[in-house]
């Protein structure tokens, strides 16, 4: 018996979806062109820049070189990025996975990572301005004993909570927006409109949103009081809608073992499977809490965690060295996790889809996903099991249910 870790790297594609015509997202490559914007200086930041941080160079990610990353992301697209090593000291094993499910979007890659592909069609809101329908606004708005809402677009939450988080306080009207995801988002000020009361407002908005086959509201407060401090808070809840079936998560927990959610994870789930939710926000808290886990939990339990900001902070917002920023952050404290595994254990990295930081707009973008396993006592070799092969992120859930004993 053993135990297994699946880390998430959100929105870290690598490009090369055979199907991403149907998305509008040909060429797009999240990794590829984070790499290639560094290597040829796009990506460098001074300090004159003001974004509290400081890069120049190729993308600096040795870590993760190692095990395997830009070798996967050569296997997705047929060519290394820019400025990573070609022949690196392998110590786990690589591959890529192509998504079956029928959208680009977190339910989707979460849930068929976790052995569920999702080969129905969500509900979205396609419509960039005004994107929600009257019928639902209104109904919304009478049920929730609101003054109106505001937004009402395709928009990335922190630049649309700067630009209307005054109006918003001075209204009392929540600011509701949506993207390429099947999810109705909601804003409001935690003090000035109320934490309890915008929960309250998302669970009635899951409630209404149900017809149109929508699978997330979320909750998004925050905190501050100009635009320049505006910021989100760590009190985000998803509201989802249940897996259809039986996860890798509910999986574990029949034969035994424990599931620890770090981050938003449970509430992707909706907290089927889970037994532990382990809330946090930022890469550094996130990973902290990882730890935390790992120190409590026993052989045959599954600790899983969503590393947010790459999608969060830097794709949808369109900032690529801010994105390069943020990998190379995460490089090393990846590295110090690793020092802490026991023997047995199995650790995955993946991601759920894409956020390509050049591409046009601020939504997710169709990519393949690295898969990248490692631990003490696996086999380090040029490729594991995950070659991009119709097997989807599916494969990712076989791995670790055979790593921890049960079947496929």
């Amino acid at each position: 018996m053993a135990r297994a870790f699946l880390l998430v790297m959100d929105s870290v594609g690598i490009g090369g979806a055979p199907d991403a015509d149907a998305f509008g997202d040909v060429g797009s490559n999240t990794f590829g062109h984070i790499a290639q914007w560094c290597a040829d200086g796009r990506a460098d930041i001074t300090s004159k820049h003001n974004q509290g941080f400081v890069r120049s160079g190729a993308l600096n990610i040795p870590f993760l070189e190692q095990l395997g990353l830009g070798l996967a992301a050569k296997m997705a697209c047929g060519e290394l990025p820019d400025g990573l090593n070609a022949s690196p000291e392998i110590i786990g094993q690589y591959g890529s996975a192509v998504e079956l499910s029928s959208g680009k979007d977190t339910i989707s890659g979460h849930w068929e990572m976790a052995g569920l592909p999702v080969t129905f069609d969500w509900g979205y809101f396609l419509d960039k301005t005004d994107s929600f329908p009257k019928a639902l606004l209104d109904d919304l708005i009478t049920q929730g004993d609101l003054p109106g809402v505001i937004g009402n677009c395709h928009a990335s939450g922190t630049t649309i909570i700067a630009e209307l988080g005054e109006e918003h306080i001075k209204s009392g009207k929540p600011i509701v927006y949506t993207s390429a995801d099947s999810v109705i988002q909601i804003a409001a000020h935690e003090d000035h409109f109320g934490l309890e009361r915008l929960l309250a407002l998302c669970e009635l908005a899951r409630k209404l949103v149900d017809p149109y086959n929508i699978g997330r509201v979320i909750a998004r407060p925050f905190a501050g009081d100009s635009p320049d401090n505006f910021a989100r808070t760590t009190n985000r809840h998803d509201y989802a809608v249940p897996p259809i079936g039986p996860t890798l998560l509910d999986r574990v927990v029949a034969a035994g073992g424990d599931v620890y959610a770090v981050g938003k994870v449970s509430d992707i789930f909706a907290g089927q499977g889970v037994t532990h939710k382990l809330p946090a926000s930022g890469h550094t808290a996130l990973m902290a809490e990882t730890l935390k886990a790992a120190a409590a939990a026993k052989d045959g339990d599954l600790i899983f965690t969503n590393f947010v900001d790459f999608d969060m902070h830097f794709g949808h917002r369109r900032d690529v060295p801010g994105y390069a920023n943020a990998l190379e952050e995460f490089d090393p404290m990846l590295a110090a996790f690793a020092q802490e595994l026991r023997p047995d254990d199995l650790v995955i990295i993946t991601a759920d889809h894409g956020n390509d930081p050049t591409w046009p707009g601020n939504d997710h973008t169709r990519e393949q996903v690295p898969v990248l396993a490692f631990g003490p006592n696996i086999n380090a070799g040029a490729r594991g099991p995950h070659n991009g092969d119709k097997g989807g992120f599916t494969v990712i859930a076989d791995q670790i249910a055979a790593h921890l004993g049960l079947d496929k």
